[in-house]
């Protein structure tokens, strides 16, 4: 295995990577579940929100079901998780058998050889069409898989039913598109008394909402590891939120972090892009909202960008009964994955997302509508370091720092080093 060092905990985007696994820091320790298992599975997540139990839920029914293995589910601490993995991966300690890795992170650390190749795996016990196509492209590096898919998680839009019903527009129809969306945000703001359309952030979540604009006008970022800002896709996608503070007005200056998501909760924001994560904690603040895909805000395609939930292997295990056990684990996972479901995500296994429980529930069959068209990152390592200027562009831009056009020049040239 090669000695390495990753760049993905020092990133300024992992913060916002992580978020998409719970809202707490605290972690939950290690599993409690009863198993006669003699061979141990230690699985490490960094799931240290309201979704660990879940998992462990999931964990304590396999380990309940036979007798042979015991995994032992370790919550890691959100903004601890890669920097432990990185250092386990090193060498400095003890590495795990079975890890939670997001779908943009598995390139960085699959061209460093410390991930064990799937294939041998894949295709028996965990059968691919178990799960949605889609769900491959983020386990998958240069035709060779890396990850078995949990889940599924793209932006989501939110709105205010209260707000929609008081502006005279129906609670029950949120906008679909660009016009419809600008349309209902000028009937939903009175900026004379701190009411807001649409209140954009300046800072995350746009590692989510910038993408999909663009891959909605049918663009992309980085195209043969070449950036590509100064696209026309591109820059009407910047050049549109821009519009939304300055030229429709529906949007306050200068929202800074989190400032729209208290807005939101606050009642003083209509509309609102997110993560399917956000789930509980909005059901908890007794706001009276709707959820549904994300409107077409570009003009070309439905798209919406997403990140997802992987299992994967360290190079380092070896014992080929490990290895079975771990198999045996991921297929009860895709049988039995309705308590992730009821995290708020969207578990990529079709025996779940296709079943008449999971249409039951409030916002997780609306994520899975987005499954067809969910777009990743590029496919490029490190993408954390790469899109930094790209994300410092759209904040400058929103601020009034600089120029759109500007802005993305300046971006594309610091990525592009970044990529050389």
């Amino acid at each position: 295995m090669k000695k390495w060092v990753s760049l993905v905990a020092t990133t300024s985007l992992f913060a916002g990577l992580m978020a998409g696994c719970g809202p707490s820091d605290s972690s939950t320790g290690g599993g409690s579940g009863k198993s006669n298992g003699d061979k141990e599975i230690v699985f490490w997540a960094p799931f240290s929100g309201p979704d660990g139990p879940n998992m462990q839920k999931i964990v304590d029914g396999f380990n309940e079901k036979q007798d042979e293995y015991d995994v032992k589910l370790q919550i890691v601490p959100q903004s601890e998780y890669y920097k432990t993995v990185d250092l386990a991966l090193n060498g400095q300690d003890d590495a795990p058998e079975l890890m939670i890795m997001h779908g943009d992170q598995i390139m960085t650390y699959a061209e460093q050889d410390v991930l064990k190749g799937l294939d041998d795996i894949v295709g028996d016990t965990v059968q691919k069409d178990q799960y949605h196509e889609n769900a491959w492209k983020g386990a998958e590096v240069e035709g060779t898989t890396y990850g078995v898919p949990l889940d599924i998680h793209p932006l989501m839009f939110y709105w205010n039913k209260d707000l929609f019903k008081a502006a005279g527009l129906d609670p029950e129809s949120p906008p679909t598109n660009r016009e419809e969306f600008i349309a209902a945000a000028q009937k939903l703001t009175k900026a004379d008394e701190g009411q807001w359309g649409f209140a954009l952030p300046t800072l995350w979540p746009q590692q989510f909402i910038f993408p999909t604009i663009v891959y909605q006008n049918g663009g992309t970022l980085i195209e043969d590891k070449t950036a590509d800002y100064t696209s026309e896709a591109v820059v009407d996608a910047l050049q549109f939120e821009k519009d939304l503070i300055s030229k429709y007005k529906v949007s306050p200056e200068n929202v800074q972090q989190d400032g729209e998501l208290t807005l939101f909760l606050q009642g003083k924001n209509a509309m609102h892009l997110n993560g399917p994560w956000m789930l509980n904690q909005f059901e908890e603040s007794n706001i009276n909202f709707g959820v549904s895909t994300v409107p077409r805000l570009g003009t070309k395609q439905d798209a919406v960008f997403a990140n997802s939930h992987n299992f994967v292997i360290p190079a380092s295990v070896e014992d080929e009964t490990t290895v079975t056990g771990i198999e045996e684990f991921l297929s009860y996972v895709a049988d039995n994955g309705m308590a992730w479901a009821e995290s708020g995500q969207a578990p990529a296994s079709k025996a779940v997302y296709e079943s008449e429980e999971f249409g039951q529930l409030k916002q997780q069959p609306q994520v899975a509508k987005q499954f067809d068209y969910v777009q990743y990152s590029p496919a490029v390592a490190n993408w954390g370091p790469v899109s930094d200027p790209l994300f410092k562009a759209v904040n400058e831009a929103l601020l009034g720092q600089k120029d759109v056009k500007q802005a993305l020049e300046d971006a594309e040239k610091e990525s592009q080093a970044q990529l050389q």
